[in-house]
């Protein structure tokens, strides 16, 4: 049986400190019952954000391997953020998806969600061609041993919050920048890459909603007007 949700496709760039607040408001209005299950896709200006285990500040940053210069003549912000894991990069060519996700009916299992939304991203990926993995004691999906996405959440009071950034055809050089969720012994790569060719965002949103609807059974209904109107 589906249950209704949200959805939400943004085509303009949203600066992250700004979906973020978005998040921070929507996730209130998830707890209180207010709206349906929520899916924000959208996609970042080029931005480093980091999570609660990468450390307090630029100095303490371990994996972050650009100064502000070198970041500045990339046009990167640097952005600390309450979700889980080390640090990694947003950016045009990347579908970024938050969830704004009430996970009791589905068992109140944080595991679960992630190893669900691992699996919305196998299926987008096996739609070109391709078969996604799962590496043990990490949390993304990786294509030949190389990351096409990367995933971090927070749970407040059981709705989540941040999601998943799949890279479909990213400044893949902007990852050198950093060691990317702290991992230094993997690549990272993108559909584009893959295919050998130019794959659009629009291209991939298509295999990405049917894997959504498929894997969390839900049924994508309109935004509501009063949120629709508020959000950025």
């Amino acid at each position: 049986m589906t249950t209704p949700a949200n959805l939400r496709i943004d085509s303009t760039l949203i600066r992250y400190s700004d979906a973020y607040t978005e998040q921070q408001r929507l996730v209130k209005l998830r707890q209180s019952n207010d709206i349906p299950d929520f899916v924000w896709l959208l996609q970042h200006p080029p931005v480093y954000t980091y999570g609660r285990s990468a450390g307090t500040d630029d100095s303490d940053l371990q994996y972050l391997l650009w100064d502000e210069e070198k970041r500045k003549a990339n046009g990167i912000e640097l952005f600390e953020t309450d979700r889980g894991g080390d640090i990694t990069y947003h950016g045009p060519g990347q579908i970024v998806g938050y969830g704004i996700v009430d996970i009791q009916p589905r068992g109140s299992d944080i595991h679960r969600y992630l190893r669900d939304l691992e699996e919305v991203i196998i299926k987008t990926v096996e739609s070109f061609g391709f078969t996604g993995e799962r590496i043990a004691g990490r949390t993304g999906v990786w294509v030949k041993g190389a990351k096409v996405c990367a995933m971090g959440i927070r749970v407040s009071r059981w709705v989540t919050m941040h999601g998943f950034a799949l890279n479909v055809n990213p400044n893949l050089s902007h990852f050198t920048g950093i060691v990317p969720c702290g991992i230094g012994d993997a690549p990272v790569t993108s559909l584009s890459l893959l295919c050998g060719r130019l794959v659009t965002i629009e291209e991939a949103h298509t295999p990405l909603i049917g894997a959504l609807n498929e894997v969390f059974d839900w049924d994508f209904t309109p935004v509501p007007a009063f949120i629709e109107e508020q959000l950025v």
